[in-house]
């Protein structure tokens, strides 16, 4: 960062100079950003854009577009980035003079003693004479204008600017977590359904071993311990069926919520059962750089440190002095057509210095430094933090991967045992308790199972959004319309993080 404290005397009469630092964006060394990842990378990073198609679940990418458009988070970051642009609206307005117009009328009237008077038929008096009256007409206008010779508005600006790209990114940010946490509920869901469907495969299976067991105990074949260790295995699995029912209606509840709708407005869509989606990964996670620039968290943070830094310059400039110069003009007349007779104006220029204020101003300088070094602090570690994420979610996704397909091993092997013992336990070349536990690993492998695909998925969706996926990378979202339901994103984004 540059710093500017003094300019030619003819540069500062023409046009002025911004004192402060010039706002440079750290480099990736600054931010103990690593030439690459410890897991492998691709060649390039790929388009996640609308990653949620890689899944192939129309219910699915229904559900995250329409909480894209109306969750009350993403409303919420949408009039602020609103409010934001409005703020620099504002800011942009003192680069220019402020303009202001009056006109009046008033009406004086002078009664002298001696008039006439006469009485009206509801018996009140009225003068009639002896009065006379005055009509005065004016206009006028007056303007002023702050010249600001070391920078301090369009240090101001520079920071409004930063604050309002910030802001995009921060709406940018919100969208991306509400999707994902639509495709993290929506995993829920489905898995708490295939784990349903388990438990009730396994409570019929139980139910017929209990039956078999109570035939066994008439014909004198076994004891009441098979009837009973039957029926106990039974109630243990009809017991874990209300709680899937009860997860599964919180994960449905919360798709209602985060699309902007009630609680239980989705069940009639979601009530289909279908399979844990399985997306297709991305070919090549990338270089740390492509993160930079995907992560909307990550340029929201370095927008915050350019506002920061600009509002150094605006605290330093307080420190010299400023120019305003201010003019009006008046005109008075008994009547229109005289009005303009007679003008009257003024103009006055001034220049004002702080003298002395308990070093007040000088400290607002050095708060100003330490809001940016915080700023700076907090852009390394939104950085660090989303290196972090990419290397957990890919962990996350391998570790899911390797333990689905030996859980599907074992859920075959485990299929295959408790058909056995089911037929052995009929012929009676086994007792119940060996078909009890095969019973009993059956249903944990097979829960097991489905809790992979579902890690699986879900780290998928954790590897999408820590690559910053879920948006337009190549663009600065912007503030649409007030009835506009979702911001437009076409403004192209600064290659050099500049305002």
């Amino acid at each position: 960062m540059r710093r500017v404290f003094l300019c030619p005397a003819a540069a500062l009469v023409a046009a002025g100079c911004s004192v402060g630092p010039d706002y440079r964006p750290p480099s990736h060394a600054a931010l103990a950003v690593p030439t690459g990842y410890s897991v492998p990378a691709g060649p390039r990073a790929e388009d996640l854009t609308r990653w949620w198609q890689r899944f192939d679940d129309p219910v699915l990418g229904a559900l995250v577009e329409q909480a894209s458009a109306a969750n009350t988070d993403v409303a919420q970051a949408i009039a602020r980035l609103r409010q934001s642009r409005e703020a620099l609206v504002q800011s942009r307005a003192d680069l220019l003079p402020t303009i202001s117009g009056n006109t009046g009328y008033s009406r004086s009237e002078t009664l002298r003693g001696g008039g006439q008077t006469i009485t009206l038929p509801d018996g009140t008096v009225q003068n009639i004479g002896g009065g006379g009256g005055a009509n005065n007409f004016s206009v006028g206008g007056s303007a002023s204008y702050q010249l600001g010779l070391f920078g301090e508005v369009r240090r101001t600006i520079e920071a409004s600017r930063a604050q309002y790209e910030g802001a995009g990114f921060d709406y940018a940010a919100t969208l991306l977590t509400v999707q994902q946490e639509v495709a993290r509920n929506y995993v829920l869901a489905r898995l708490y359904q295939t784990q349903l469907a388990n438990a009730r495969a396994s409570l019929t299976l139980q139910e017929d071993n209990l039956e078999i067991a109570g035939f066994r105990l008439q014909a004198g074949l076994v004891s009441s311990l098979d009837q009973e260790q039957a029926r106990q295995q039974r109630a243990q699995t009809a017991a874990t069926i209300p709680t899937l029912e009860q997860q599964y209606n919180a994960a449905v509840s919360r798709l209602g919520v985060l699309t902007a709708q009630a609680p239980g407005a989705l069940k009639p869509q979601l009530a289909a059962v279908r399979a844990i989606p399985v997306g297709m990964p991305p070919g090549g996670i990338g270089i740390p750089a492509d993160v930079l620039r995907q992560r909307p968290d990550v340029r929201a943070a370095e927008r915050a440190l350019a506002a920061a830094t600009a509002q150094i310059g605006v605290a330093e400039a307080a420190l010299y002095p400023n120019f305003a110069f201010s003019g009006n003009i008046n005109a008075r007349a008994n009547t229109v057509g005289t009005l303009l007779d007679t003008v009257t104006g003024g103009l006055f220029a001034g220049l004002t210095q702080a003298i002395f204020n308990g070093g007040r101003l000088r400290s607002q300088v050095r708060g100003q430094e330490a809001a940016a070094d915080a700023a700076l602090a907090a852009y390394k570690g939104v950085v660090l933090t989303a290196l972090e994420d990419v290397e957990n979610a890919v962990v996350a996704l391998d570790t899911a991967q390797r333990r689905e397909r030996e859980l599907t091993i074992a859920y075959d092997a485990a299929s295959t045992a408790a058909l056995l013992a089911r037929e052995q336990y009929r012929s009676g070349l086994s007792d119940f308790t060996t078909l009890s536990q095969q019973e009993a690993t059956l249903l944990s492998t097979r829960n097991g199972a489905a809790q992979a695909r579902a890690d699986e998925a879900t780290a998928l969706v954790q590897l999408f959004a820590a690559l910053g996926g879920g948006w337009d990378a190549t663009t600065v979202p912007q503030a649409p319309p007030r009835a506009a339901p979702a911001p437009t994103l076409a403004q192209p984004a600064p290659t050099d993080g500049n305002p």
